[in-house]
């Protein structure tokens, strides 16, 4: 089963690392991590590098794709040669799916019309543009297209995928070998619990964290 994961310059790294450490665990999983060309792609603070080691001409037909968000997701969507990849292993793949804003590049990409999706909260508002149907949902399934909110979601989803794919056991397996189980110190990690003056402030600097 090869999973692919795309990356581009300034994705958000736990979109992709977060997922790869579940979906790694599954049986037979070959993850491969691929971009335009093959090398190392930095993440969104500058700090981080991971390595395409097949570029997209490699990567024919992979059983699940997972696209990332971050700020360079408005670059991508108007990168009609990785467009038109997505669309081509999107016709063979048993599941795509992505995280965070990635799914403005899914929905961008014409995969998500009519569908229920999620997002990052910032950027739910975006994918009705793409004809997508927004969700506040930490996950969503909707046939074979699967979405996380922002960033840390990528995790849950990943195991919500676990548990479709080799069952449950294996994926509370996944989950106790991870110690997946967030105890977070504060409650702000939704705009329905953050303090209403931190939720105003990220809303007003949208276009930094999102790129746009």
């Amino acid at each position: 089963m090869q999973i692919a994961i795309l990356l581009y310059d300034r994705f958000t790294a736990l979109d992709a690392v977060g997922p790869y450490e579940i979906l790694a665990g599954l049986p037979d999983a070959e993850v491969v991590f691929t971009a335009a060309r093959t090398g190392p792609v930095r993440a969104d603070t500058g700090f981080l590098s991971l390595v395409a080691d097949a570029s997209l001409a490699e990567v024919t037909s992979p059983d699940i794709l997972l696209v990332p968000g971050g700020p360079g997701q408005p670059t991508v969507m108007s990168d009609e040669a990785l467009l038109d990849w997505i669309r081509r292993v999107d016709a063979t793949t048993t599941w795509t799916t992505s995280v965070c804003s990635g799914s403005l590049i899914l929905a961008g990409a014409g995969l998500l019309k009519g569908r229920r999706a999620t997002s990052h909260w910032l950027a739910l508002d975006r994918l009705p543009e793409h004809g997508a149907v927004p969700s506040t949902d930490r996950t969503v399934i909707d046939g074979k297209y699967a979405t996380a909110a922002g960033v840390s979601a990528g995790i849950d989803l990943a195991l919500l995928l676990a548990g479709r794919i080799a069952g449950d056991q294996v994926a509370q397996a996944i989950q106790l070998m991870t110690e997946y189980a967030p105890e977070p110190p504060y409650g702000a990690g939704s705009p329905a619990t953050a303090p209403a003056h931190l939720v105003a402030a990220m809303r007003a600097r949208s276009a930094e964290f999102l790129g746009a």
